[in-house]
């Protein structure tokens, strides 16, 4: 192929002319010494010290190459990446520090620098790099030239086609390859030859073949064109792994030609195609999906999981009359593992119960870990009670052994739940519930020991309806109250927003968190008083700290699930903040993902109306319930909060690092913003930090505050 200069006549910069070079550095050696090398008769080379003298520098004069430090004495080179201005393009960057972290690399490349060269550096590396920057430069004027006076020319379109980053390719009436780019043949590895007599089923996976053959020989145009197709491409690489692209295909037709006749008139004469390389998005969401439906530290399904597989297996025995049990498992000294020899030897101590767990089920059975310790099993297929005694007495066993921590041996028991099918529940959160009822039967008879379910037990419930009664009036008695507890912007060491937590100031049973009384709430339909009290109280007490001096200063406020049943939320939502006084934009809704699950249309609804208005709308727990990643393009989403769960095990296991750091580049990649919760240590800071994400809450900062504290808090501006 012609090189682009050949395309037509020189215009603009000459190959000849004098390039402009900006050196910007914090040591004057340094900085001397890259402008020798670089310098030349064709270079003019201008030396920097500060951010401060290379704004100035860009300012007064045309750029071409910026050999950049990140870390000077005023600001971060990141902050210094430079833009273009006056019809001219942005000069060409080519980072050149002694900072060798990943994130800061990534940064630096994603903010368009060309090159990341690392010191101490090899002087004739950093001049080829510079030499083929400035060869890139050359090209970018020469290309501009070229889109001006040939902007429908074929040999143009052809360059721009073939090292665009995208896989570009046509087919003719019959679905047969006319024309493929430089990078379809790079990333397939299929040659232009091959593909010349190639159909186009032949390189997609059979599977998705059925469903995406009418994209492949699409007859539609403009707004009715396919958008975003997603489909696996088989490659011939080294590795021969699927390539999983995002399709976009529009038809094409004319009057003369070879073509397929149409009823209309005129000829179909084939598809145009652009596909994008979506491979490690999709990775990403695997990675994501799998932690949805699974525990992070064991691989065990999670809670999620197991209801859905205890649904199938009630199913299936009430079709045979067959019995199916729920163990729930609670490890007895966990707690003090953890308080003895820390967090570290406490995951080792799961890992190798889930382990010994595994060897006294069958395969078809399920073992799911749930949180904390506690371990629940389905042993489905049942004749009788005893069969489920009889595996719960080989797991007292199995767990009797001491366990190897190290150098450290320890001793632990369990205490064993039992649930039956049918007879201690009907569906699988009465099993499940029940068979956490008997396990802490166990545990009162002394640990170490198996309990099943009695109707005995269910004196719980009682004590669950008599706070159904008391919270009837709670209200108007004002036994409710807010906490506020705070999220930090640990780059701007400002508090961003605070988070309305609400308590029960029960008269008998003192200060209650909502764990105990919201789903009580949720059924007994009292959830929406609560729902509009504190929405009310947290607008009313926002507008009075942002009278303060705290101007942008927002709230966030969790939303139940059956507040979005509401046909009036947004009326409510909009008339609490106009009531006090408050933009819409300084307040969050925070939703967990569960509430997707329930009804994704009416919440896609009325999370748009909301949006449409200004209200921030943010996913709670992110990452622990919903497999689909699908919504965070669907709904107009503004934040996304990582859980605790996460956060708890960063720099101690990779894989948290590394699941953190897909759902930090989902984030980034969707421009949402993102928020750590549960930061509770000065690792989980550090970790966080490295990753990229700058906004945090936890108990490394505050636990949550009384509201009466909340004034002062923010007077203090106790940032981290």
């Amino acid at each position: 192929m012609r090189s682009p200069a050949s395309l037509l006549q020189p215009t603009g910069r000459a190959p000849a002319s004098r390039f402009h070079v900006l050196v910007v550095d914090d040591d004057p050696l340094v900085r001397s010494a890259v402008a020798a090398l670089v310098g030349s008769a064709t270079r003019l080379v201008t030396q920097c010290g500060s951010a401060a003298e290379a704004r100035e520098a860009l300012r007064r004069q045309p750029i071409d190459l910026v050999l950049l430090d990140l870390n000077l004495p005023d600001a971060s080179g990141l902050d210094l990446m430079p833009r273009g201005g006056n019809g001219q393009p942005r000069p060409t960057v080519l980072v050149v520090t002694g900072d060798d972290r990943i994130d800061s690399a990534i940064a630096a490349l994603k903010s368009g620098a060309h090159e990341y060269i690392r010191k101490p550096f090899e002087p004739a590396a950093l001049l080829r790099s510079v030499e083929n920057a400035l060869a890139a430069r050359q090209l970018e004027w020469e290309n501009a030239v070229m889109r001006a006076r040939l902007e429908h020319s074929e040999r143009l379109h052809r360059y721009f086609v073939d090292n665009s980053p995208d896989l570009i390719f046509a087919l003719d009436g019959k679905g047969y390859f006319r024309f493929v780019n430089e990078r379809f043949v790079a990333l397939l590895g299929h040659s232009r030859d091959e593909l010349g007599a190639m159909h186009y089923s032949a390189i997609i996976q059979d599977e998705d073949l059925p469903h995406v053959q009418w994209a492949f020989r699409e007859r539609r145009t403009g707004e009715r064109a396919s958008r975003n197709v997603e489909v696996r491409l088989k490659g011939r690489g080294a590795d021969g792994e699927a390539l999983t692209v995002a399709v976009s295909a529009v038809g094409m037709y004319g009057e003369g030609g070879d073509g397929v006749p149409l009823a209309s008139g005129g000829l179909f004469l084939g598809t145009y195609c652009v596909a994008r390389d979506i491979s490690a998005r999709v990775s990403a969401e695997k990675i994501i999906a799998f932690h949805a439906f699974h525990d992070a530290l064991t691989g065990l399904p999670n809670r999620t999981l197991f209801r859905d597989r205890l649904r199938q297996a009630i199913a299936e025995a009430r079709r045979r009359r067959k019995l199916a049990a729920v163990l729930f498992i609670d490890l007895d000294r966990f707690k003090l593992v953890n308080d003895t020899y820390g967090h570290l030897k406490g995951d080792q101590l799961l890992q190798q119960t889930a382990s010994r767990l595994r060897k006294c089920l069958r395969e078809a059975d399920t073992l799911s870990r749930i949180g904390g310790d506690e371990f629940v099993a389905l042993i489905s297929d049942l004749d009788a009670r005893a069969d489920a005694e009889a595996v719960a007495g080989k797991i007292l066993n199995e767990l009797a052994a001491p366990f190897a921590l190290g150098a450290e041996q320890f001793q632990t028991t369990v205490s064993v739940g039992i649930a039956v099918y049918p007879g201690d529940g009907a569906n699988e959160e009465e099993l499940i519930r029940n068979a956490d009822l008997a396990m802490y039967q166990a545990k009162r008879k002394g640990k170490n020991g198996l309990a099943f379910f009695s109707p005995e037990l269910s004196t719980f419930y009682a004590e669950r309806l008599q706070l159904e009664q008391d919270l009837r009036g709670a209200i108007q008695r004002r036994e409710f109250e807010l906490y506020y507890q705070p999220i930090h912007n640990v780059r701007t060491r400002a508090v961003e927003r605070l988070e309305a937590l609400l308590r029960w100031r029960h008269p008998a049973h003192g200060l209650l968190s909502p764990a105990r009384f919201v789903s009580i709430a949720e059924e007994s339909g009292q959830i929406r008083d609560l729902g509009e009290f504190v929405l009310d109280s947290a607008c009313a007490h926002l507008a009075q700290w942002r009278a303060k001096g705290n101007a942008e200063l927002g709230v966030s406020v969790n939303l139940s699930p059956r507040d979005f049943d509401r046909n009036d939320l947004v009326e409510c939502v909009l008339q609490a903040t106009r009531r006090h006084g408050l933009p819409a934009a300084a307040l969050e809704l925070e939703i967990t993902e569960n509430v997707l699950i329930e009804d994704m249309d009416a919440v896609s609804r009325r999370a748009s109306r909301l949006r449409g208005e200004g209200v921030r709308i943010a996913i709670d727990d992110f990452g622990t319930r919903y497999s689909s990643l699908g919504y965070l393009q669907t709904l107009p989403i503004s934040t996304i909060k990582i859980d605790q769960s996460f956060v708890r095990d960063l720099g101690l296991r990779s894989s948290s690092d590394s699941i953190v750091a897909a759902m930090i580049g989902i984030a980034r990649g969707l421009s949402l913003g993102i928020v750590a919760e549960g930061v509770e240590r000065a690792e989980h800071l550090a970790s966080l930090r490295e990753l990229g994400c700058e906004v945090m809450q936890g108990y490394l900062f505050s636990r949550p505050l009384p509201g009466a504290e909340v004034g002062d808090y923010l007077a203090r501006g106790r940032a981290h």
